[in-house]
């Protein structure tokens, strides 16, 4: 076995937060040592002549030694991606000098996530004072020539919050404030993928009828990022739509690539980058199972979720799983996953 590129991403320190959003999920935070990234680094370099580590997938850069993980995790990559435009907020407004960091990493944009109001953000955040933290946020990043992108992930509850955004966007003056910069505003609405704790959201789904009660400023900020101006390509068909078009393919999906990303948790299990880390994926332990131990099982879809999804033909899956009336709006790949996800929770034990 040998990789073009693998990444192997652990989660040093968990998250603040337990956003109601969150594909990931909510799993516990742990305090990993230095010591199981060079273990990382080491089990899979064998593999791959282009081996990638990073000290986070969730939050990043909310440990103290957000500086020192960067640092080693650049030495123990042979490449490096530069920072993402993700940022932790929670050390954003306590850390006067992580924003310097940012910039000389070259961060020149920031995303940022609100739900609404204060009330609605924290609560979806799943943190108190969240929200003021995010729009002190803005204002650090705006006076450090750094350009904030907002998104909003939209339901049926959050939905009546959207002109409070209206107003904060006005009122905090951000399509100035960005032009002052050089830089253009962004913000943007989607659902996000019905998976992790998003999938407890399903029946907050948005509808048709839902697209017509979003601000007209806010629907045109959100084409203009997407590059369309159809709705239908953002917010995408309804699952009624879906399952009749999908009712008879025969399709099935192998995520074998040569350019893997695998997630560590803070209990050394490792999992693909692919939807919701969960038992149904878990692909070995760094410390109980050798790498190429790991790599063979990923390789030949030997984990249930993998076994099912690169097996069944997804008609059985539409049929078993969909609901061929209902009017909530998806678009295709987050379909398949959502529904995938569900039959894999229902049959995964019965399958291998």
């Amino acid at each position: 076995m040998h990789f073009r590129h693998l990444t192997v991403c652990l989660d040093m320190h968990g998250c603040p937060n337990r956003c109601r959003h969150c594909w990931l999920g909510h799993t516990p935070n742990g305090r990993m040592p230095t010591t199981a990234l060079h273990d990382a680094a080491a089990a899979f370099r064998p593999f791959t002549d282009s081996l990638e580590i990073d000290y986070w997938y969730r939050e990043p850069d909310f440990s103290e030694d957000y500086r020192e993980l960067w640092n080693l995790t650049t030495a123990l990559s042979d490449r490096k991606t530069p920072h993402f435009e993700l940022v932790s907020v929670w050390r954003l407004v306590r850390d006067a000098s992580y924003v310097d960091w940012l910039k000389e990493r070259g961060v020149q944009a920031v995303q940022l996530t609100l739900f609404g109001g204060e009330v609605m953000t924290d609560r979806y955040t799943g943190r108190k004072g969240a929200y003021r933290e995010i729009l002190s946020a803005v204002d650090i990043l705006l006076q450090n020539g750094i350009v904030p992108r907002i998104q909003t992930f939209v339901n049926r509850e959050t939905l009546p919050e959207l002109p409070h955004l209206v107003s904060i966007i006005r009122s905090m003056g951000l399509e100035a404030r960005c032009t002052a910069v050089g830089k253009e505003f962004s913000f943007f609405l989607h659902q996000g993928s019905c998976d992790g704790a998003n999938e407890n959201n399903y029946d907050l789904w948005l509808t048709p009828a839902d697209l017509a009660e979003i601000p007209p400023l806010l629907m045109q900020y959100t084409c203009r990022h997407f590059g369309t101006e159809d709705p239908t390509e953002i917010f995408g068909r309804t699952e009624a739509q879906w399952y009749s078009l999908l009712a008879d393919s025969q399709d099935t999906e192998n995520i074998v690539t040569d350019t893997p990303v695998f997630y560590i948790d803070h209990n050394y299990d490792v999992f693909p980058n692919i939807t919701t880390p969960s038992p149904h994926w878990r692909l070995g332990n760094l410390y109980t199972d050798n790498a190429e131990t790991i790599l063979q099982r990923y390789t030949e879809n030997s984990t249930p979720a993998q076994h099912i999804r690169a097996s069944v033909p997804f008609c059985e899956i539409v049929r078993t799983c969909g609901n061929p009336t209902s009017q909530k709006l998806f678009c295709r790949g987050d379909y398949t996953d959502f529904l995938r996800n569900r039959f894999i929770y229902c049959h995964s034990e019965a399958v291998l």
